[in-house]
């Protein structure tokens, strides 16, 4: 005998089928269904079809290469005369993750290095305050391994790496590999003697606008810089120079959450990376000992209009995050079990609503799960930069977000992780953490075959 009514059936069904949509759509409204190499780059589900032209216009200027003025193309003109790469989508490559330089590559491309030197006098430490970095006299805050035709770059980029060996309590080993970073060819005369590097892949694009709709009320209370409930965990907020509000503000993208904005981080990049000034970066990334910005032309001031940086920035906050796949696995939901368990949700947050934006209805008040608490943690001395940014101390990262992560061997073709590209793939990403990691690390090391596998396929199921 049926137990239940049709009703009751129907209210079951229509249960379930909401709790699998609230479970699969990590992005919420906004996330997309795709697989394949486009996945990271499709516009937010929800995004009207009326604001999708906007979204186009800014993906070309994200896509397209930039080149030397004087040129025709006047709207692209000003590459340089210093850059990484000519286009951001060189770094983002289709819009995910970069990757370290392999042995055959002459150039890093989707891999750059910070540069800066410590604090010492009273007008740098009073510089670091607002900056947050005291750049490299010579290089600047960052080597740029590109240079126009006829030019010279500011050095090249060299990774080597030493094996490291990590066993799991059933006697299984695994090697990882700690890079060793070298700055060759260097262009300019030598660098200052105490300077710090960082190398920094360029992470996924998917969901940014999103994690920027956060609440600072939100990661406020999620911070515990005094870990007053003795869990371990003691995750802070950056505080960064907002060039727009000119104010500090909550930091919330680059590795060590170094950039407050999407416009910021977007502006920011344009200068860095590409050479190319804007209202909120008007100088261009020559230092006082570069004559090259002052000799050659540029394609004018500023290089990249408001109306571009509008369009980018409209484009990078809706670039949708794929959908999950295979929730209902058991393997999946037993791996969803384990990293609870080990305690990694203490820090990859799994469940967040985004503020009410004006202007921007597909981002507003979305339940979402990034898998990030978007704050600094300290994550060990196996990880360590030693390179302050900010509050961000030289063992502190920004927890990346995991959504979409599944799918980065079908759009950039590899699976390295890290701010560095250093883990291979996932377990050697998890083997890595440590500091405030240290204790979900050495549970995930009591795990057995099987359990690891589920782990991983959880991971690559987001």
């Amino acid at each position: 005998m049926n137990l239940y009514t049709k009703s009751t059936l129907t209210a079951l069904m229509l249960i379930s089928t909401s709790a699998l949509a609230y479970d699969v759509k990590s992005g919420g409204d906004t996330s997309v269904k795709k697989d394949g190499a486009n996945a990271y780059s499709l516009p937010s589900g929800n995004l009207p079809m009326t604001k999708r032209l906007d979204f186009s216009v800014g993906n070309s200027f994200f896509r397209n290469p930039w080149v030397q003025a004087p040129a025709s193309t006047d709207a692209r003109d000003g590459l340089g005369p210093l850059f990484n790469t000519n286009g951001c989508q060189n770094c983002h490559i289709k819009d995910g993750r970069g990757h370290p330089p392999e042995a055959n590559d002459t150039h890093a491309v989707s891999m750059l290095v910070r540069l800066s030197i410590p604090a010492m006098t009273p007008e740098q430490k009073k510089a670091y305050i607002k900056d947050g970095v005291i750049p490299e006299p010579t290089y600047g805050g960052q080597l740029q391994d590109f240079a126009l035709q006829d030019q010279t770059p500011e050095g090249q980029i060299k990774i080597t790496y030493t094996d490291v060996p990590v066993k799991f309590t059933d006697g299984t080993e695994v090697v990882l590999r700690k890079p060793k970073l070298e700055i060759t060819d260097l262009g300019y005369g030598d660098m200052h003697p105490d300077t710090q590097f960082s190398a920094r892949v360029a992470p996924p694009m998917i969901g940014l606008g999103l994690l920027e709709s956060i609440p600072d009320a939100t990661l406020e209370a999620w911070t515990d810089e005094q870990d007053k409930n003795a869990d371990g965990i003691s995750g802070k907020t950056n505080r960064v120079w907002d060039v727009q509000k000119n104010d500090f503000a909550i930091g919330r993208f680059g590795w060590k959450a170094g950039q407050p904005t999407l416009m910021q981080q977007n502006a920011a990049a344009f200068n860095g990376d590409v050479g190319l000034t804007s209202r909120l970066f008007p100088n261009e990334n020559c230092t006082s000992r570069q004559s090259l910005c002052a000799d050659l032309p540029n394609g004018g001031q500023p290089e990249v209009s408001d109306k571009i940086l509008n369009f980018v920035e409209f484009y990078s906050q809706h670039l949708a995050v794929p959908i999950r796949r295979n929730v209902n696995d058991e393997q999946v939901v037993l791996g969803q079990k384990l990293f609870a368990s080990a305690g990694c949700e203490s820090c990859h947050k799994t469940n967040v609503k985004t503020a009410k934006r004006e202007g921007l209805p597909a981002l507003s008040e979305q339940t979402i799960h990034p898998y990030t608490d978007m704050l600094l943690h300290d994550m060990g001395e196996g990880l360590a930069d030693h390179r302050p940014e900010y509050l961000a101390s030289g063992t502190e990262w920004r927890t990346p977000p995991l959504w979409g992560i599944g799918y980065t061997q079908e759009v950039n073709g590899h699976t390295y992780f890290l701010h560095d590209g250093r883990a291979r793939n996932l377990m050697e990403a998890v083997l890595w953490h440590g500091g405030e990691a240290e204790a979900a690390k050495s549970k995930v090391l009591t795990f057995n075959q099987k359990e690891r596998d589920a782990l991983i396929a959880f991971l690559n199921s987001l």
